[in-house]
C-alpha cells in the first residue's frame, strides 16, 4: 500500500468519488458489505443526512442500534472502502454482525487496505467507549480472517446461520 489512507465521515463533497466506489461494487455483482453501501445514492444529500442521523440514533428502524459510517479515502480523495460501526450489540449482531462491518472496493483489494481500515475503525470504537469489539466474517472469507487476526482478533465460538453458513466470531480487546 503506497498511498496514505484515512477515514472520513460521509460528506456530499465526496459524491463523485463515492458514486465511483458504489458503481464499481454494483458492477462486480458481489454482495455489498457493509450493508450501508447498499443504500441508494440517487439522492446523495439525503443518503449522507441519513447516515449522520443513524450515528445520532435518529430515525432508527425498530430494534436497531446507532451506527457510524466512515469512508476510507486515499490522498487523492478516492473512496477505497467503507466501514459501519455499531455502537452496541443486539442478539442478531452478537451472533452474526459484530460491532464492525467493512469492505474494500474490488479493484483495491489485496493491497493491505482492509487491515488498515480495521485498525482505523478500532480507534473509532475507542472513541465510542467500546473496549471489547466483536468482528465477524464468513468462514470462507480468508482475507477477512487474516485481517481480523492481524488486528488482534481472538477466536470465539462460531455461529451457524439457518442456511448453514458458518460465521467466524472474534473479539478484539481495545482498552
Amino acid at each position: 500500500m503506497d498511498k496514505s489512507v484515512y477515514l472520513v465521515g460521509p460528506t456530499v463533497e465526496l459524491e463523485e468519488e463515492y458514486l465511483s466506489f458504489y458503481e464499481e461494487w454494483k458492477e462486480s455483482g458481489e454482495d455489498m458489505i457493509p450493508w450501508v453501501i447498499e443504500k441508494d445514492p440517487a439522492d446523495f444529500e439525503e443518503m449522507v443526512r441519513d447516515l449522520h442521523n443513524q450515528a445520532k440514533g435518529i430515525n432508527l428502524k425498530k430494534g436497531w442500534v446507532p451506527d457510524s459510517t466512515f469512508w476510507l479515502v486515499d490522498d487523492t480523495r478516492r473512496v477505497i472502502g467503507a466501514v459501519n460501526i455499531r455502537h452496541g450489540l443486539t442478539e442478531f449482531l452478537l451472533n452474526g454482525g459484530g460491532h464492525i462491518g467493512y469492505g474494500i472496493r474490488p479493484s483495491e483489494r489485496r493491497k493491505g487496505h482492509a487491515t488498515r481500515l480495521l485498525a482505523l475503525s478500532l480507534e473509532k470504537t475507542k472513541d465510542l467507549g467500546i473496549q471489547n469489539v466483536l468482528v465477524v466474517c464468513d468462514e470462507g472469507n480468508k482475507g477477512s480472517l487474516r485481517t481480523i487476526v492481524k488486528n488482534g482478533g481472538i477466536p470465539d465460538k462460531d455461529y451457524i446461520e439457518e442456511d448453514g453458513n458458518v460465521v467466524k466470531r472474534f473479539w478484539i480487546h481495545n482498552g
